[in-house]
C-alpha cells in the first residue's frame, strides 16, 4: 500500500522529498495540459481509477464469491515474487527465480487444505530446495559466488510475500473469514488516508529520514487515530464483536503497515529503483501495493484467532 505519512513544506518553502510510495496528492500539471499528477510525478487519475476499481472488486469478491479471494491472491502473490526477483536479479543478486515462484505457491496454497502446518511444511521444503538449488546452479565443478548473500536473501523474500500472504487464506477459513478479511483491509486504507491526511495538514518531525523523508510523526498520529476508529466501526459492525479488539487490531496494524512501508523503501532503495514494477498505472507493481498488506494480514489473523 501507499505511504502516506507526508512532511509538510518547511517554513523557507522547501518541498521535502518524496519517496516512490506515497499516496498521490490531488496536484495538476499547470505547464503542458497534461493529466494531473502527484508530487511523485505519477498520474493521479490514472491511480484513483485503478485503486477504486480494485477495492470495488474486491469488496465483491469477498462479499459474495470469497474463495475466489484465495485464487486473486495467489496470483498477485507470484507476479510480485516476479516483480522482486527481476530487480534483484537486475541487481547481480542471483536468487533462485523457479523455487521461488512455484514453492511461494505451495506455501500460499496449501493453507487452504491443511492450514496452518501445510503452510510451515510448504516452507521448509522451499527453504531446503532454494538453497540446494543455488548451491548446484552453476553446475557440480564450479563453487556459486555469493551463495549465502543470494540464498538469505531468498529466503527473505519467500517470507516477505508468499508466507505473510499465505495468513490471509488462514484469516478467510475462519468463521466469517470474508468479513475478517474485509475488516483488515479497510483498517490499512484507512491508516494510509489517516497518515495522509495528517502529515499533510500537520506533518513536520519525520520519523526515519534516512529511509521515508516524507514520513512523519504527525502523520503517523493520524494513522494511528483513523485506524482505531475504523477498528471500532467494523469490528462492532462487521464482526459483531468486543468493540474493544477493534482498538487493538487498529493499533497494531497501523504498526506493522508502517514497517511494511518502510521495509520496501528500504529495499528499493539499496536496488536504486523508484517502482518494483509497472503493471498498475499510477501505482507501481504490485508488490508496491502489498507492502503494507502482507504484514497486516499476520498480524490480523494473530489478533482476531486469539481474541474472537
Amino acid at each position: 500500500m501507499s505511504d502516506g505519512t507526508i512532511v509538510a513544506e518547511d517554513a523557507a518553502g522547501a518541498a521535502p522529498e518524496i519517496g516512490s510510495d506515497d499516496i498521490e496528492a490531488a496536484v495538476g500539471d499547470k505547464n503542458n495540459g497534461k493529466p494531473p499528477t502527484s508530487r511523485a510525478g505519477r498520474n493521479l487519475p490514472a491511480a484513483l481509477a485503478v485503486g477504486l476499481g480494485l477495492g470495488l472488486s474486491l469488496i465483491a469478491i469477498l462479499l459474495f464469491v470469497p474463495k475466489v479471494f484465495i485464487g486473486v491472491v495467489g496470483v498477485a502473490v507470484a507476479v510480485a515474487t516476479w516483480e522482486v526477483t527481476k530487480r534483484l536479479r537486475e541487481a547481480d543478486v542471483l536468487v533462485p527465480r523457479i523455487p521461488l515462484l512455484v514453492g511461494g505457491q505451495a506455501v500460499f496454497w496449501l493453507g487452504w487444505p491443511f492450514g496452518a502446518d501445510g503452510v510451515l511444511g510448504a516452507f521448509a521444503a522451499t527453504a531446503l530446495v532454494i538453497m540446494v538449488w543455488r548451491l548446484f546452479d552453476h553446475g557440480l565443478t564450479t563453487a556459486p559466488k555469493n551463495f549465502l548473500r543470494d540464498t538469505a536473501i531468498a529466503l527473505f523474500t519467500l517470507t516477505w510475500i508468499p508466507l505473510l500472504a499465505s495468513f490471509a487464506t488462514l484469516l478467510l477459513l475462519e468463521p466469517d473469514g470474508n468479513l475478517r478479511v474485509l475488516t483488515f483491509m479497510i483498517l490499512v486504507v484507512c491508516s494510509d488516508v489517516g497518515g495522509y491526511v495528517a502529515g499533510v495538514l500537520f506533518g513536520k518531525h519525520p520519523m526515519v529520514p534516512a529511509i521515508s523523508p516524507k514520513k512523519s510523526w504527525e502523520g503517523f498520529c493520524g494513522s494511528l487515530v483513523f485506524s482505531v476508529i475504523g477498528g471500532l466501526l467494523t469490528v462492532t459492525l462487521l464482526l459483531e464483536a468486543n468493540s474493544m479488539i477493534g482498538v487493538v487490531l487498529g493499533v497494531g496494524l497501523v504498526v506493522v503497515a508502517t514497517l511494511g512501508d518502510l521495509i520496501e523503501s528500504q529495499v528499493k532503495r539499496e536496488l536504486g529503483i523508484k517502482d518494483m514494477g509497472t503493471l498498475l498505472p499510477g501505482h507501481g507493481g504490485i508488490m508496491d501495493r502489498l507492502d503494507s498488506m502482507l504484514p497486516s494480514a499476520f498480524v490480523s489473523w494473530l489478533v482476531l484467532s486469539a481474541l474472537l
